[in-house]
């Protein structure tokens, strides 16, 4: 599909619509092939380069990826791994500035002011406003611009830049404003004394927050932490890969913590090992069981089913998991809600399916069930309310679709009729 002759199929395997909620990275030599594709494809409808953007737009690309760009024998390549500066080692750094290809090495240069302090206090002003707050954020700061965020009361982004000063960061963890201390009490480079002043501040998102001290010992492990609070039980961020990653221990540890904050991020962790799943499957915070159905291979059916049925902003997602149970649902079908109805009228052990259910896209499922014999199939593909349905079934003998086909492309004006046994034909 990369090298399709269509630059549509490439592009749709670049960004693919519906996106889902689980972004998974395609593998590297994909990635290589349409990053340096030299044509759009031949039906004309696309270029090269908007295919390029239609996958840098979809999370797809690994950060991994960037990092092997910088070696990579393609220049282009090597240019796109400088936009992901900070990213980068020491050492892949300085190979890019000394690159052999001038382009690469002006393309290092230009994005080499992120770590420079004066040219980042020298490029703010330039800046759109959208974009000043993520400088501010992950920039190398000068004296003089740290400063200037104070004066101006812009300082909610140093509170999370691993690049602001000791100095500064003990001033933010006594900003009269709770939203700054908040942030500042879960940095991992927080001096012990201002950790045992913010456990004792007077909000309690605070103290909660300067609390979870020493968990966050590492700004992966800072960012993995800040990924899941305030979110609540509903939260359908999107499921990507982190800048960086905790090693498999910080996650166990979080797993087994008394801290409820602590255990939803290891339940966020897909690589979390299958005791500690079981263990989490049975936690009595909420928001941990929905992370875990949510995040997790390993969680099991019975855990999916419960988060299906009792928060529906998840069931898109639940949907989609290899693990989520089509099975055993019979309990389910006299259940006041018409969608978790629709699930349980679509299992194939149930007896008989609900093709009169008052709700019609419960009807549609059931019309949908295989356990319905072709009989019951013909009569449902006559009713409004169950022929969608009907015609998806996949016990709908194969005669019988080529019948509707054809009906569908010759335009004729009465269904096909089926007898057992026999070819279906048009009345």
């Amino acid at each position: 599909m990369a090298t399709d002759p269509s630059g549509i199929i490439r592009a749709r395997l670049a960004n693919p619509r519906p996106r889902p909620r689980w972004v998974r990275p395609l593998p590297d030599d994909i990635l290589v092939t349409l990053l340096t594709a030299q044509d759009g494809g031949e039906d004309g409808m696309l270029t090269e380069h908007e295919i390029t953007q239609e996958l840098s737009f979809s999370r797809q690309i690994p950060l991994s990826f960037y990092r092997s760009m910088a070696g990579h024998e393609h220049p282009e390549l090597r240019i796109r791994a400088t936009w992901r500066w900070q990213l980068l080692t020491p050492a892949q750094r300085e190979a890019l500035l000394d690159d052999p290809d001038p382009a690469v090495r002006e393309a290092a240069q230009e994005s080499s002011w992120v770590l420079d302090p004066e040219a980042v206090e020298a490029k703010l002003p330039s800046i759109g406003s959208h974009s000043k707050s993520f400088v501010l954020g992950t920039c190398a700061l000068s004296p003089a611009l740290v400063e200037q965020c104070f004066a101006d009361d812009t300082v909610h982004p140093l509170t999370w830049n691993r690049h602001t000063p000791a100095d500064a960061v003990a001033r933010l963890a006594r900003h009269p404003e709770a939203k700054v201390r908040e942030m500042v009490a879960a940095r991992p480079d927080l001096a012990p004394d201002l950790v045992a002043e913010l456990r004792k501040d007077p909000e309690k998102d605070v103290r909660m927050r300067a609390r979870l001290h020493p968990f966050p010992r590492t700004w992966a492990e800072f960012w993995a932490i800040h990924g899941v609070i305030g979110h609540g039980p509903d939260c359908t961020c999107p499921i990507t890969e982190p800048d960086t990653e905790p090693s498999p221990g910080w996650f166990a540890a979080c797993a087994v913590s008394a801290e409820p904050v602590l255990r939803r991020v290891a339940a966020s962790w897909p690589g979390l090992p299958a005791e500690l799943v079981e263990t989490l499957a049975q936690d009595d915070d909420e928001e941990v069981r929905i992370r875990l159905a949510c995040h997790h291979p390993l969680a099991p059916p019975q855990l999916l089913l419960d988060v299906f049925v009792t928060r529906p902003a998840h069931r898109p997602h639940l949907r989609t998991l290899p693990a989520f149970p089509r099975t055993g649902l019979t309990h389910l079908i006299g259940h006041p809600d018409p969608e978790v109805r629709a699930l349980a009228a679509a299992d194939p052990t149930l007896s008989e399916p609900p093709v009169g259910d008052p709700d019609e896209s419960v009807c549609r499922a059931a019309a949908a069930n295989p356990r319905l014999t072709p009989e019951v199939l013909e009569a449902l593909l006559a009713d409004p309310r169950t022929a969608e349905g009907a015609a998806a079934n996949p016990s709908l003998p194969v005669p019988f679709m080529h019948a509707l086909l054809d009906r569908c492309l010759n335009g004729a004006a009465t269904p096909p009729t089926a007898t057992p046994g026999r070819e279906t034909t048009f009345t």
